[in-house]
């Protein structure tokens, strides 16, 4: 009796170590990266536990919200909204938010993400109602940053920051979509018509300007040919008037050869005025109507003729 007491006792004993150790192991907790644990004791908030291993009291700690502190986001439906002209869209926004408080998380609303939804609604509401469709189609950064800046400040009490907010789409009514089509395909057409205009303004202008080139370079041509042709005549004139020059100083070196001849010779002046004699005859070559000849000259004229007229009448002895 006493060993199956004792029996029942070891026994015992092991489910209490066993349901004392699976307790403990319990209690022990890891706090995964980019996670925190919100923690109660007793149904109040005790704290919050961030990355790395922890221990709880048994019985008495719980891990009321497991909390992920990564960025997030939230594609919302589309919601109707209406524009300043009276023009009835639909818009669809997505949402990056993080959360930066798990405690205000935990405790400041009751369903985050909805109340997000609710808030981005109305305020793109307030801001769609004050901008006309025009507006509305060309403004999305600055819907964007109003937003953003809006919904940034209502989520501070509950622990969420929210980083962007961006327009996915706006879709107008089909009319409207029609009445932009056409729009669009008029300015198209706008467009082609200008650039086509442009580009014969543009190909009438280049062969103008060819034109005009082309007529200046002639003229740059004919300027060059004439002054070309004006220098050669100029060279020629030169070198005709040089070859003059060089004839002309021949001739008196010539005469100056004859008289240096002369000189060293020793001519008397008999010889000297056969020279002139000659001198003259040459200046009458047939040309002058007048010549004055000096008496000196005249006389030497008259003694070479009597020596001609002896030499014709003495014959020549036979021998």
């Amino acid at each position: 009796m006493i060993a199956t007491i004792g029996g029942a006792g070891g026994t015992l004993l092991a489910v209490l170590v066993v349901i004392v150790v699976l307790i403990a192991c319990s209690c022990v907790k890891i706090v995964p990266q980019a996670q925190a644990y919100v923690v109660e004791r007793l149904g109040t908030y005790c704290g919050t536990w961030s990355v790395g291993l922890h221990m709880k009291m048994p019985f008495i700690d719980r891990i009321a919200k497991r909390v992920l502190l990564k960025e997030m986001v939230v594609d919302f439906a589309p919601q109707p909204v209406i524009t300043k002209d009276n023009v009835t869209m639909r818009i669809d926004t997505v949402i990056f938010y993080q959360i930066t408080d798990p405690k205000l998380y935990t405790y400041g609303v009751e369903n985050p993400i909805m109340a997000i939804e609710n808030l981005t609604a109305t305020t793109l509401r307030n801001i769609i109602g004050d901008l006309e469709l025009d507006e509305t189609l060309t403004s999305r950064e600055t819907i964007n940053t109003k937003m953003r800046a809006t919904l940034d400040t209502a989520t501070d009490p509950w622990g969420i920051k929210v980083n962007r907010v961006e327009l996915k789409n706006i879709i107008p009514p089909a009319a409207i979509q029609d009445a932009m089509e056409k729009q669009m395909k008029a300015e198209r057409e706008k467009r082609e018509s200008i650039l086509i205009s442009q580009g014969e303004k543009e190909s009438a202008i280049l062969r103008a300007e060819g034109k005009k080139e082309s007529a200046i370079l002639e003229a740059e041509a004919e300027k060059q040919a004439a002054i070309l042709r004006a220098e050669a005549k100029k060279e020629a004139t030169i070198r005709e008037a040089e070859g003059q020059a060089q004839a002309i100083l021949a001739v008196q070196q010539a005469n100056a050869d004859g008289i240096r001849f002369l000189k060293e010779a020793q001519a008397d002046d008999s010889v000297i005025q056969l020279k002139s004699l000659e001198a003259f005859a040459k200046a009458a070559d047939g040309k002058a109507t007048k010549i004055i000849i000096p008496s000196e000259i005249q006389g030497m004229a008259g003694l070479v003729k009597s020596l001609t007229e002896v030499g014709k009448d003495e014959k020549p002895e036979v021998k």
